[in-house]
C-alpha cells in the first residue's frame, strides 16, 4: 500500500508540474506580456522597467522558475483588468460556482440513479423507452444549445423562469438543467446497465423463488449492489462540474469561475487565465488522487498492479 501511495503522489506532482509548464508556454505563446500595456505613449524606459519589475528581461526558463516558485506560495500574479491580486479575483467567484456545481450534482443524481433504476426494472416497456430517449438526448445535445433552447422556451416564450444571473431558486432551475442534463443520462445508464446485471445475477433469482417482494428485491438486493459503480464517480463528477461549467455561466451570466475564465480571455488578462487552469487542475489531480486511494482501500487488487 505504501508503494501504492508513494507512487500515486510521484504521478500526482508530474501532472502537477506538467500542467504549470503547459500554462506558462502559453501565457507567452500571444507574445510579451508586456504588449498588452503598451500604448503610443510607451517609451524605451517604461518598457524596460516593466521587464525589471515582472523578471521579464531574464531568460525564459528563469522566468518559469520564478513564476512557478511564487504560485507555489500562492502569488499568482495581479489581473490586468482588475488590478487587484488574481487568488483574491479567484476567491470571489468559487461560491457561485460551486452553488450551480452543487445543484447540477443534485438534479444529476436524483434525476439519473432513480430513472436507472426505473429503466431497467421495467426493461422494454415505455418507462425504459423514455429513459433511453432522455440519455439519448442528454449526451447528444451541446450545453451551449440547450442552455440557449431553455432560455428560449421557459424564459421568453413561456416567461416562467429567469434567463441567467444568479439569484434565488429559480435561478438555479435553468443552468443546473443544463450543466446537469449529460451527467444524469451517464449516470441513467449506468444505473441501468449495473441493475440489469445485478437482476439477472442468481441470488436475485433465489430471492424471487423464495417469494420475496418485488418492492424489496429491488430497492434492497439490487439497488444497493448497482450502486457500486456510479456512486465510485460521485466525487469525479462534482468536480467535473466546476471545470466544466465555462459554457454554462457563459450563457446564463452566472458569475463564477467560467465566465471569468472567458472574460479573461476577451481582455487578455493572463494571469488570471493561467490562474484558473491552475486552480482547477489542482482540484481535479487532487480529487482524483483520492479516489484512487479510495479505490485501492476497497479493493486489494488495485494497488497489488
Amino acid at each position: 500500500m505504501l508503494r501504492f501511495f508513494i507512487r500515486r503522489i510521484i504521478y500526482m506532482i508530474a501532472v502537477v508540474v506538467l500542467v504549470t509548464l503547459f500554462v506558462f508556454v502559453l501565457s507567452r505563446a500571444s507574445g510579451d506580456p508586456r504588449t498588452v500595456f503598451m500604448n503610443e505613449y510607451t517609451t524605451q524606459e517604461q518598457w524596460d522597467k516593466w521587464g525589471e519589475e515582472w523578471g521579464l528581461d531574464k531568460p525564459v526558463i528563469v522566468q518559469y522558475w520564478i513564476w512557478l516558485k511564487e504560485a507555489a506560495q500562492g502569488n499568482l500574479g495581479n489581473s490586468l483588468r482588475e488590478n487587484r491580486p488574481v487568488l483574491e479575483v479567484i476567491l470571489e467567484r468559487i461560491p457561485a460556482t460551486l452553488e450551480l456545481a452543487a445543484g447540477s450534482f443534485i438534479f444529476a443524481i436524483v434525476v439519473g440513479i432513480p430513472g436507472g433504476v426505473i429503466s431497467a426494472v421495467n426493461r422494454g416497456s415505455a418507462l425504459d423507452y423514455f429513459g433511453r430517449v432522455f440519455a439519448l438526448f442528454g449526451q447528444a445535445l451541446p450545453p451551449f444549445w440547450l442552455g440557449i433552447m431553455l432560455i428560449l422556451i421557459f424564459s421568453v416564450e413561456l416567461n416562467l423562469l429567469p434567463t441567467g444571473r444568479r439569484g434565488g431558486i429559480d435561478h438555479f432551475i435553468l443552468p443546473c438543467i443544463t450543466l446537469g442534463w449529460l451527467t444524469a443520462s451517464g449516470l441513467l445508464r449506468i444505473v441501468r446497465s449495473s441493475m440489469l446485471e445485478v437482476m439477472d445475477s442468481e441470488y436475485i433469482k433465489l430471492a424471487r423463488a423464495k417469494g420475496v417482494s418485488n418492492s424489496i428485491v429491488v430497492w434492497k438486493h439490487a439497488f444497493r449492489n448497482a450502486l457500486i459503480a456510479p456512486l465510485t464517480m460521485a466525487a469525479l463528477i462534482f468536480v467535473a462540474f466546476l471545470t466544466g461549467a465555462v459554457v454554462t455561466e457563459t450563457v446564463f451570466a452566472w458569475p463564477g469561475i467560467g465566465r471569468l475564465a472567458v472574460t479573461s480571455v476577451s481582455s487578455l488578462d493572463l494571469a488570471v487565465l493561467s490562474g484558473v487552469v491552475m486552480i482547477l487542475t489542482s482540484l481535479y489531480v487532487i480529487v482524483n488522487f483520492i479516489t484512487d486511494l479510495l479505490y485501492a482501500v476497497i479493493d486489494p487488487r488495485i494497488r497489488l498492479t
